[in-house]
Order: C-alpha cells, then sequence, then structure tokens
C-alpha cells in the first residue's frame, strides 16, 4: 500500500466486506462483480471499487473478484490472518460476555485471561479462560506477549488502568469504559460506547416515528 493514508470510512467498511465474503464462500459462490456485491451490501458499485482499490482493486474485468481470493486478501490487510493475544481486564457481566463470545478465535483474537479485583471471582473460569488477580498483570502479558487489552471496568479506573497496560507493553486497547483515553499517540485505542450507540438508535427510532 505504501504507506498510503486510508480514510477511516474506507477502514470501517472493510469488516462488513469481509463478513459479506465469507457467507458468500459459505454459499459455494466463487466470484461476484462489483455491481452483485453491491446489490447485497448496500453500497454503491463504484464505492466498492473505489475502496479495493486503495489496496490494488483485485478484480478482474469482465470477470469481477475471485471470492475466496478476496477475503484472504482482506484478512491479510485487517491483519486477522494472524493470532493476536488479547486479555480482558474486569470480569463482570461485560468482560464475561465478550469471553463467552467465541467467534473471537476464529478471527485470530485469543483471549489469554481475565483480570478482576473481586476476590471472589480469582480462579473462576469463563468458557476455559481464567479469572487472575490484577495483582499477576505485568508478568502475565511478558509471559503471553499479550498485544491487546479490553477495558470494561469503570471509567475513574480506566485512564490509570490503561496508563499501566502500555507501561507493560500493551499496544492496543478496546475500550468499553465511558470515557475517553489520554494515550501516547503509538497506542491503538478503540472506543466502544454502547450508551452513545444506544441513544443514536434511539434518534433514528424517533425520527421514524415524528416522520422527520
Amino acid at each position: 500500500m505504501d504507506n498510503k493514508q486510508i480514510s477511516k470510512a474506507v477502514i470501517k467498511r472493510l469488516p462488513r466486506y469481509y463478513r459479506y465474503l465469507g457467507e458468500l464462500m459459505q454459499e459455494g459462490v466463487e466470484r461476484i462483480s462489483s455491481n452483485e456485491l453491491s446489490e447485497k451490501m448496500k453500497v454503491t458499485a463504484s464505492q466498492i471499487r473505489q475502496d479495493l482499490n486503495n489496496f490494488g482493486g483485485f478484480g478482474q474485468q469482465g470477470y469481477g473478484y475471485n471470492v475466496s481470493y478476496l477475503y484472504n486478501e482482506i484478512a491479510k490487510i485487517l491483519g486477522i490472518d494472524k493470532q493476536h493475544n488479547l486479555i480482558i481486564i474486569g470480569a463482570g457481566n461485560l468482560g464475561q460476555a465478550i469471553a463467552n463470545y467465541a467467534n473471537f478465535e476464529r478471527r485470530g483474537f485469543m483471549i489469554k485471561g481475565m483480570f478482576d479485583v473481586n476476590p471472589r471471582l480469582i480462579g473462576m473460569t469463563v468458557r476455559g479462560i481464567e479469572i487472575y488477580p490484577i495483582e499477576q498483570l505485568e508478568s502475565f502479558i511478558k509471559e503471553n506477549d499479550v498485544q491487546i487489552a479490553a477495558l470494561t471496568i469503570p471509567k475513574a479506573k480506566a485512564e490509570e488502568m490503561a496508563e499501566k497496560l502500555v507501561s507493560y507493553g500493551v499496544k492496543a486497547i478496546w475500550n468499553f469504559a465511558h470515557t475517553d483515553l489520554n494515550l501516547p499517540k503509538d497506542v491503538v485505542v478503540e472506543n466502544v460506547h454502547l450508551s452513545e450507540s444506544l441513544m443514536r438508535l434511539s434518534y433514528k427510532v424517533s425520527n421514524m416515528d415524528t416522520g422527520k
């Protein structure tokens, strides 16, 4: 890609392409045109071509896209063709729900452990994933080559914990805490604000009801 700056909008669409291509493979589809993919994804064919041209195009005029090849190439672009070791900080309801989602392993994200301060949770397992005391966090990260940490803790503790994780070598934070983290620029942060998503949904529903 020659270090080309890819827009956030394009990056946001890549997982959708990957998901739809996976469904096409399951249906036995071997090739698809941008127009056919457009009908399935509700994205214009020109937008699909523009998006994929950022990474080399992958299509052949008069043939379209080889579904399996494009699926694997997008996996490489997304980095999910390799394993990423992940830990979860906070073993409450949300942390356990994430741990119970088996689909992560199919995408290369291996949940190596969970951490909590509640002594009643220590030693328990969630889908085979053990909950450890927070005191073991630093050594665990180094011994298990952990790159990503999911934060499912109260926002009052999130910034301090995120800074510790970075100092221990974590390169990316999947942040479910209701706060924006102030971390070094070389640390990747993906914020997941569930309440904001629900409010956007509420806005859309309200506008439908009022005919706006």
